[in-house]
């Protein structure tokens, strides 16, 4: 073989041969005009390189382009650099924090000294940053010394800088440069600036330098950036509707849930209305896992601090968890629970347990609390107290695959049956190059991944895969869902895990009367109820499906002279288990329709005379308007067909 040629493998399978030291930009160029105009980055066996950096020895290579999630965040990374190069230019003499890529765009934190820049100052920046993406400059990467990298912040007068460099090792630092700007950085970059064709700055925030609350308080600019004027007009109209659809803003509107600082912060109330919502979605999974065969479990809401350490979870866990709660015996110690699963490992070991009664699954609705930092939380996505549809099946080795798919199953059904269909399930396994971040054997690491792995195959199911992700104790399948704007959300998870039956020394009696281990599953398909119904608010605008909304029907009296009728009407409906209120303000017909409209009532009920008289009532559809005249009868057989229908079991 020729040793100055190296093979490349592309993600199709097909394995082209280069000169050593071929780059992603020429590959892609080999390829076609059309990919190397378009090539962002490229991933060389799992690691996201520049399209310039050169690749040395075989090597499998995906060429990345803005359809990529790789290539977007190299394009974000690139476009907060860009920023930073915009804002020394305007403001000479700031100083540079970190500036990331995120989820959808990307962030600086900067020190601005004396200068106190606003939400009014985005716009320069903005011109600044397309008259610098003009010049169509090369993201350039250079390898330097700690040396080095040292002398040259401290020449600038940046101790941001110098303090990341602390924490870095010679031979792992490198400087990136566009136009008149460097930073410290492991990139990658795109190749140059004149890929960044839109962008648009969208708001200033406080963040405490790396995340400590007694650091300074830095200046955070968000932004995003496209390759596309068109498409940064989408992603503002997207934004606009995710403002009107904010669970937050919905949250109030609709009188689901509060938040008090007298009760404490990350602290949910959930106000009737909301406690209605939730108490469906709790009785619509009970049912499910009576069917599928789970027994229900309460435990309480504290522990003893040793059942933590024997799980391992306050090893892993503790600074995240609110103080141990000391009681008046010397040494005793309880934590708020922040796991429900070391609970039910006590419920199982509670009495000797024979193969013939596994799988033997425990479901409970259970509150776990953990002390998230104040700058973290966000509505019901981030709490401190949230309740999981918790569940841990205990079965034999062989029974693994079996219990996984099934679990999986349900969790598809919770899903669809909500109105979520695009999910894609994330095989979350441990990192090989850093094994001293879990517990447990590698035979049972290899036992637990190749599970999971083969019941998503059998199932068919679209997944990705990505190493480092895995619980401490095992790996998972994580349900990353997208909502009706198209942004993902992890929901549902499970995980497979060997280290807790060890660690609590569970047993059954098997077939051949010795003692054996059982494996756990970790199930939660919501997840959490509160994360849950904040996706589930948004994805819908808060017009819940009917069999799940907190008020189903409004039924509205034309005047006060129909009152007893639409009481009667009302209670009718009741007795069918179809709820809601009767509108008896002093309003005209008209206004009645109309708050009932923004409330997102699903159906509402009209009464007046002709209907009085006939015993009937004409029904009007949330958004969609009239849809005729019922007799009662007729009208509760609708709701129920509507309701069996919503919840996709008709």
């Amino acid at each position: 073989m020729n040793q100055d040629l190296i093979k490349i493998t592309l993600p199709d399978g097909s394995v082209r041969e280069y000169p050593k030291g071929v780059t992603g930009a020429q590959i892609a160029s080999s390829i076609s005009e059309g990919l190397a105009r378009n090539v962002l980055a490229a991933k060389v066996d799992g690691q996201v390189w520049d399209s310039s950096r050169a690749i040395d020895s075989d090597a499998e290579v995906q060429l990345l382009t803005w359809n990529d999630d790789d290539g977007k965040a190299a394009f974000w990374h690139s476009s907060a650099h860009l920023m930073a190069e915009a804002l020394e230019a305007l403001y000479p003499g700031v100083k540079l924090g970190i500036g990331p890529a995120i989820d959808a765009g990307f962030y600086y934190d900067v020190d601005f000294g004396d200068h106190n820049f606003t939400a009014e100052d985005l716009e320069k920046v903005e011109k600044k940053m397309a008259e610098l993406a003009k010049q169509k400059n090369s993201y350039t990467r250079k390898e330097v010394s700690k040396a080095e990298a040292e002398k040259y912040f401290t020449e600038k007068g940046d101790e941001y800088k110098l303090e990341l460099i602390e924490g870095l090792e010679d031979g792992e630092i490198t400087f990136y440069t566009q136009g008149n700007f460097v930073d410290l950085c492991r990139g990658p970059h795109i190749p140059h600036t004149g890929f960044i064709k839109a962008v648009k700055l969208l708001n200033v925030a406080g963040a405490y330098w790396r995340g400590d609350e007694t650091r300074k308080q830095l200046t955070r600019i968000y932004g995003v950036s496209f390759p596309k004027a068109k498409e940064l007009k989408e992603h503002l109209e997207r934004l606009e509707e995710a403002k009107k659809r904010d669970h937050r803003k919905l949250g109030k509107e609709l009188e689901l849930f509060t938040f008090s600082e007298k009760v404490g912060m990350g602290l949910p109330l959930w106000l009737p209305k909301g406690t209605l919502l939730r108490d469906r979605l709790t009785d619509f999974m009970k049912k499910a896992q009576v069917k599928a065969g789970y027994q229900g479990v309460v435990t309480p809401h504290i522990g003893h601090k040793d059942l933590y350490v024997t799980s391992g979870h306050y090893e892993k866990y503790g600074e995240d968890s609110f103080q141990p709660i000391k009681t008046p015996h010397e040494g005793e110690e309880f934590l708020l629970k922040p796991m429900n699963c070391p609970h039910h490992c006590e419920i199982y070991k509670s009495r000797p347990r024979s193969y013939k009664e596994l799988p033997l699954r425990l479901a409970e609705f259970g509150t776990v609390y953990r002390y998230e930092q104040s700058g973290e939380l966000h509505g019901l996505t981030r709490v401190r107290g949230f309740t999981q549809d918790d569940a841990h099946i205990f079965c034999r080795p062989d029974q693994v695959k079996d219990e996984f798919k099934k679990v999986m199953d349900l969790v598809v059904y919770t899903f669809e049956a909500l109105g979520f269909y695009d999910y894609t399930a994330q095989i979350s396994l441990r990192d090989p190059e850093k094994k001293d971040k879990y517990i447990g054997s590698d035979e049972q690491w290899q036992q637990a991944e190749a599970a999971i792995i083969e019941a998503t195959a059998e199932k068919g199911m679209n997944t990705v895969t990505e190493l480092g992700e895995a619980a401490f104790y095992g790996p998972k399948l994580d349900f990353m869902v997208k909502d009706a704007l198209g942004r993902s959300w992890q929901l549902g998870t499970i995980q497979v895990d060997y280290q807790l039956p060890n660690r609590f020394e569970l047993e059954f009696i098997g077939s051949d009367n010795q003692k054996h281990r059982p494996v756990m599953i970790h199930r939660a398909p919501f997840g959490s109820l509160e994360r849950f119904t904040a996706v589930l608010i948004e994805h819908c605008a808060g017009k819940f499906p009917l069999w799940l909304a907190p008020e189903q029907i409004a039924v509205l009296p034309i005047s006060e002279k129909f009152a007893d009728y639409a009481n009667e009407v009302y209670a009718q409906f009741e007795e069918a288990d179809i709820t809601g209120f009767v509108d008896h303000r002093d309003e005209k017909i008209g206004r009645k329709i109309r708050d009932a409209e923004l409330k997102r009532i699903p159906y509402m009920l009209i009464a007046g005379e002709k209907e009085a008289s006939e015993g009937k009532v004409s029904i009007r559809k949330q958004g969609e308007g009239d849809l005729g005249t019922f007799t009662l009868e007729e009208a509760i057989a609708f709701f129920k067909k509507e309701k069996a229908k919503s919840l996709g079991i008709e």
